[in-house]
């Protein structure tokens, strides 16, 4: 069983909802990445997106996208942030960490390392699934296959957009869980509709049997708390980014883990 899957059955054992926080890898400051994921489970999240700084974040917002900008500006890139997996994995062999990104980043790395050297070097970092925007269902088959050789998930986006027939194609490649996007629209943008959400969900479940984890405009305890009522996982990213992205250094550990520990609050109704 992956560390993802093993996850997700405790806290359904405990009747519990995972809250997966999202931080760009080198933001605020190239180095700080590995501690920052350690306050974060410390705070009291189950599973941590970290994302690949990109040029061209298509689904991502302004806030998501500065901080990616920073980050490429410090030089992170995917070889940089495979490093920081190693680095959390020498103190953490629990969490699930799921790399959040883009094709472009992973096709470079394979020309540069060789064919199917992302599966096998993600997976040797100690990274557990793999969420990739533009890789859609129907044309990652073999992306998929590689990555379940080196015992990765592969996780997909859904939207309140996504036809039944697409939903039906997430369900046959997806493992792990599926991240349903609760707005149209990149990261960040509008207002989160928890009816909606509710509505929705149902629908997605019908076909898919893995957990659903809800984001996009999650933004603090309440929403959090509306959204952990209907869905397995929080996820939570914008606000993340924002709760840390002016602060001194010394003052972002406490920064975030006073944030998350709020929502961690929240999510177990106490």
């Amino acid at each position: 069983m992956s560390r993802i899957a093993a996850t997700f059955a405790q806290l359904a054992k405990d009747k519990r909802k995972a809250l997966i926080p999202y931080i760009t890898a080198g933001f605020p400051y190239a180095d700080i990445t590995p501690q920052l994921m350690h306050a974060m489970v410390d705070a009291g999240s189950d599973v941590i997106e970290l994302g690949v700084p990109f040029s061209d974040p298509m689904a991502d917002g302004p806030v998501i996208q500065k901080a990616g900008e920073k980050a490429l500006a410090f030089g992170i890139g995917l070889a940089q942030v495979l490093q920081m997996v190693r680095s959390f994995r020498e103190k953490d062999a629990a969490t699930p960490v799921v790399l959040m990104g883009y094709a472009n980043p992973v096709e470079r790395y394979e020309l540069t390392h060789g064919r199917n050297s992302f599966a096998r070097d993600a997976a040797a970092a100690g990274v557990d699934g793999v969420l990739i925007v533009d890789y859609p269902p129907e044309e990652c088959e073999a992306f998929a296959a590689q990555l379940k050789a080196s015992g990765l998930d592969l996780i997909f986006l859904l939207a309140p957009t996504s036809t039944d027939q697409r939903i039906q194609q997430v369900a046959r490649i997806a493992s792990g869980y599926v991240y349903y996007v609760s707005l149209k629209g990149v990261t960040g943008a509008g207002h989160l509709d928890t009816a909606a959400v509710e509505e929705a969900l149902p629908k997605i479940r019908k076909h898919v049997k893995i957990p659903v984890g809800v984001g996009f405009g999650i933004r603090d305890a309440v929403t959090a708390r509306a959204v952990g009522r209907v869905a397995d996982a929080v996820v939570i990213g914008t606000k993340v980014i924002q709760v840390v992205e002016d602060q001194p250094r010394d003052k972002v550990l406490p920064a975030l883990s006073a944030f998350l520990r709020e929502i961690r609050t929240a999510l177990d109704g106490r």
